[in-house]
């Protein structure tokens, strides 16, 4: 019966607390990733892929990201800076990747807060993990035109 009574006291202090905030709405919502590229949790990504994206819910302010990393052998070889792309909703980085290597990256964490929304509402923190897998091989030049030339 104790636990009974506590949780019931959590649930009316709860629904108290979302009482006083302002109704949700999709313009007042903080930005949320909707896509990455790899998908988070794939455990056979294409070590050639040279970029990764992400893609937020709203238009995200320019010039402004966080693409952060859990430890350096976690976080790919970047080639040059994030960008967005037309739109301002979807942002790449050039990357170099290797095989059979687990990568993580935060987009936004709790220090770190510069995906922003037009409002200036940062994102949602998110993490994508994902795994390359191994080096796929070229086929021999006489596979590719044949034995015969």
């Amino acid at each position: 019966m104790k636990t009974f009574s506590i949780l019931i006291v959590a649930v009316f202090a709860t629904s108290a607390l979302a009482d006083d905030q302002p109704p949700i709405t999709l313009d007042s919502a903080p930005p949320v990733v909707v896509k990455t590229v790899p998908t988070a949790g794939s455990n056979d990504v294409n070590p050639s892929l040279s970029t990764v994206s992400v893609t937020f819910s709203k238009k995200m302010q320019d010039g402004s990201w966080s693409w952060v990393q859990m430890s350096k052998d976690s976080f790919p070889t970047m080639r040059g800076k994030p960008r967005y792309l037309k739109g301002n909703r979807t942002n790449v980085l050039n990357v170099t990747l290797k095989p059979n290597q687990t990568y993580a990256i935060w987009f936004n964490s709790g220090k770190f807060q510069n995906f922003k929304d037009e409002q200036g509402r940062a994102a949602v923190p998110y993490l994508l993990v994902f795994r390359t897998g191994a080096k796929k091989e070229e086929p021999a030049l006489d596979a590719k035109v044949g034995r015969d030339g």
